[in-house]
């Protein structure tokens, strides 16, 4: 049974990995970039779940060439910092858009 679930796991992750790359065929980024952009987008949010300064449910992280787009809301503008912070530390990011929204 325990060899019967990693196959389906197995061909899951198969599944989404190739349903991923056609998108990238529309001309939008190369296959390398995407591949860069996802990485440095899943980097970003494993930070943010290590870190107890940031909400990672709050947040949307979006990365495209090298550029992170940070969305959402933070509980103050502390969080909001961090989350900016948190995700210039990730090898491969070369600019931050924090349009995260503070909560009145």
């Amino acid at each position: 049974m325990n060899t019967r679930h990693s196959i389906v796991a197995a061909v899951t992750a198969l599944v989404l990995l190739t349903t991923a790359g056609c998108a990238v065929t529309r001309g939008q980024e190369s296959v390398g970039a995407y591949v860069d952009d996802t990485a440095i987008t899943t980097a970003i949010k494993a930070r943010y779940v290590e870190s107890a300064a940031v909400d990672t449910l709050s947040i949307k992280v979006e990365t495209l060439k090298g550029t992170v787009m940070l969305s959402g809301f933070a509980k103050d503008q502390a969080e909001k910092n961090s989350a900016e912070s948190l995700a210039w530390k990730v090898g491969g990011v070369k600019a931050v858009k924090n349009e995260i929204a503070v909560r009145p």
